[in-house]
């Protein structure tokens, strides 16, 4: 269990902590949009860097030859979101820079989910000993290192979608054809049923955004969550029985859950391209 000035932390404090972001300032209401994570940033720019250095080195050392392992996963990688890209999105000219937009996407969104394989406590007690070190009081270190856990993240990349949807809607249909087709579809041209076209027209745009960032925000921090469970229960077996227990029950349970969870991280991300290609492929059809 991990301890704040000396005394050990309840279940709800230990989580309470974990779940805590490292913020600009403390929050003066329920909404406050000067407030941001810290954290949720530096690690999110750090593995986007990550991402497209792993990218680069991949072109960099590629061949015509036969590949290396390396190479070969990464084609693979590549192939696949073409893949997806070409069976969705039939103007070649969008795919040349929607199929990398996703490819990108999904590296930065496993990485950033990826995160959540790491010891629960051990990013925390890193940036915990520096903040002491620094002369702060250590039990209020905060350090969450999974972006994707954060909704104001998730929802970021989903209205960055957004706008890369409005951008297509106008590049193909026009500024004019946009406009017209959110005032007539989906239930006709008749003037009377301009404002329900348009009202169904925002609600359809906000559901898609919303639903798409909540769905990678709700299974990234569930995961979270249970990871946190599981160093609880190891840390009441090591105080309650046994302390052998304690790295027993942590390498069973924690690699059980670590296994499947590979699993969570690579499929919110490949479902989080998807939908992202699904919305851009929405674009580019007529009403």
């Amino acid at each position: 269990m991990s301890e704040s000035s000396g005394n050990a932390l309840t279940a709800g404090e230990y989580i309470g902590h974990h779940l805590t972001h490292w913020q600009n300032k403390p929050m003066s209401g329920v909404i406050d949009f000067s407030v941001y994570n810290i954290d949720s940033i530096i690690w999110a720019v750090l593995l986007g860097v990550v991402g497209s250095l792993f990218l680069w080195l991949a072109a960099r050392k590629a061949t015509s030859g036969i590949p290396g392992r390396f190479q070969a996963a990464v084609e693979i990688l590549v192939e696949m979101v073409d893949t997806q890209a070409k069976g969705i999105i039939k103007n070649a000219q969008s795919r040349k820079l929607v199929a990398p937009l996703a490819l990108s996407v999904f590296v930065w969104i496993f990485l950033m989910n990826a995160m959540d394989l790491l010891p629960v406590d051990f990013l925390p007690k890193v940036w915990a000993w520096a903040y002491g070190a620094a002369g702060h009081d250590a039990s209020h270190a905060y350090m969450r290192s999974v972006p994707t856990a954060d909704l104001s993240t998730t929802l970021g990349l989903s209205l960055s979608v957004l706008v890369v949807c409005i951008a297509y809607n106008i590049k193909i249909k026009g500024a004019g054809g946009w406009v017209h087709e959110l005032f007539t579809a989906p239930f006709g041209n008749h003037p009377i049923l301009w404002p329900v076209n348009f009202l169904m027209q925002m609600i359809e745009f906000a559901a898609k955004t919303v639903s798409h960032g909540m769905r990678l925000f709700g299974n990234m921090y569930a995961g979270e969550l249970v990871f946190m469970l599981i160093a609880l229960m190891g840390g009441t077996a090591a105080m309650s029985m046994s302390g052998v227990l304690l790295p027993i029950g942590h390498i069973l349970a924690g690699t059980v859950w670590a296994i499947f969870h590979i699993l969570i991280i690579t499929l919110q991300a490949f479902i989080f391209m998807m939908l992202a290609l699904v919305y851009v492929g929405q674009a580019h059809d007529h009403h």
